[in-house]
C-alpha cells in the first residue's frame, strides 16, 4: 500500500491539518521521573535528556538521611512513571512515602548490582551498610546503566536516545575516574588521611587509597560519644593528620572544635550526599567529584 501524504508527514514529525496546513507534530509528553535525592536526579537527567522531566524529592544541599516527605512528595510519586531510589538503607522514609502515594510507585533501585560496603561493628552497633555508593565513580557508572535500562523499559520509543545519552555520559565518567586517580597520585602516601564529619566516603577510600576517618557513622543521625571524640583527637595528634574537612550537610562546629584541639587545619568543604544549587560549587555529580578531589589535593599534597 502506498503511504498517504498524512502518513509521510507524521513519520517525519509533522501534522497535516484539515485545512491543508502543515505544522510540527506535538512532541510526546516528557516521562515523569522522580529521584529521591539530587545526585540521583543528575544521573537521570544526563541519561534521559529532553525525553524526561526529573524531580528530586531531597533538593540541593538536602540531607537524605533525615528527610521528612511532604504531601506534595506523595503526589509526585503517585504521578511518576518511575521513582529512582538509591537503596542500601539511605531512604528510611521511603516505605511511608510509597504508602502515602497509594502504593503505586514503580521503584527503580539504582544501586542494583553494586557490592555493598559494610562498616565494621563496634560496641554501639552491628554492621551497617554504607549507602554512599556514588562516591566511587566506578559505581556511578553502574547507577547510569541501571537508569538507562529502566528508562528504556518504561519508554521503548526512546531507547536509541537513552543509549546514546548514557554512552556519552559514561565516557565522561571514565575520564573523571582517571582524573581522580591522577590527582590522588600527587598526594604523598603518608598524607592520604582525611578527617570528615560522617562516614560518607568509604567507597572513595576503597577505590582511590585515601583513608577517611569520621566521628559519625554512615548516617548523619548517628550520635557521637565523648569517648569516641576523645579517641579521634588522640589519633589525629598521634598520626599527625594534617587537615580536617567540613561537609556541606553537617554542623561545622564539631570539626572546628577538633581542629582547634589538635592543631589540624580546616582543609575545606567536601560534598558528600547532595549537590548544590546551580550557582554553587557542585551543581552536578561531575562537579562534585572534581571539587572534592581539588579540595583534598590542595590540603594534603603539599
Amino acid at each position: 500500500m502506498t503511504p498517504s501524504r498524512r502518513d509521510i508527514l507524521t513519520a517525519c514529525g509533522f501534522a497535516l491539518l484539515a485545512t491543508g496546513r502543515i505544522l510540527p507534530a506535538r512532541a510526546a509528553p516528557a516521562l515523569k521521573v522522580v529521584a529521591t535525592f539530587s545526585i540521583l536526579a543528575d544521573f537521570a537527567r544526563n541519561v534521559g535528556g529532553d525525553r524526561v522531566a526529573v524531580t528530586s524529592l531531597v533538593g540541593a544541599n538536602g540531607d537524605s538521611h533525615v528527610y521528612t516527605p511532604t504531601p506534595d512528595d506523595a503526589r509526585r510519586v503517585a504521578d511518576a512513571a518511575l521513582v529512582m531510589v538509591n537503596g542500601f538503607g539511605l531512604e528510611g522514609w521511603l516505605p511511608r512515602l510509597v504508602k502515602a502515594a497509594g502504593g503505586r510507585a514503580r521503584l527503580v533501585t539504582a544501586t542494583a548490582g553494586i557490592a555493598p560496603r559494610k562498616t565494621a561493628p563496634d560496641e554501639h552497633a552491628e554492621h551497617e551498610v554504607d549507602p554512599h555508593a556514588w562516591q566511587s565513580v566506578a559505581n556511578a557508572k553502574i547507577y547510569v546503566g541501571n537508569i538507562r535500562d529502566a528508562l528504556i523499559a518504561a519508554d521503548p520509543a526512546g531507547a536509541e536516545a537513552y543509549r546514546a545519552n548514557a554512552a556519552g555520559y559514561l565516557e565522561r565518567l571514565e575520564a573523571l575516574d582517571a582524573e581522580v586517580r591522577a590527582a590522588v597520585a600527587q598526594i604523598p602516601p603518608a598524607r592520604r588521611k582525611v578527617i570528615s564529619t560522617h562516614d560518607a566516603f568509604g567507597y572513595f577510600a576503597r577505590d582511590y587509597g585515601v583513608a577517611f576517618i569520621a566521628p559519625q557513622g554512615v548516617s548523619t543521625e548517628a550520635d557521637i560519644g565523648a569517648a569516641d571524640l576523645a579517641g579521634l583527637i588522640r589519633q589525629i595528634r598521634a598520626e599527625k593528620i594534617p587537615a580536617v574537612f567540613l561537609e556541606n550537610l553537617s554542623d561545622q562546629r564539631l570539626m572546628r572544635q577538633i581542629a582547634a584541639e589538635t592543631g589540624a587545619r580546616i582543609g575545606g568543604t567536601l560534598y558528600s550526599d547532595a549537590l548544590t544549587a546551580e550557582n554553587g560549587e557542585a551543581p552536578t555529580y561531575i562537579d562534585l567529584v572534581r571539587h572534592n578531589i581539588k579540595t583534598l589535593t590542595g590540603a594534603l599534597a603539599g
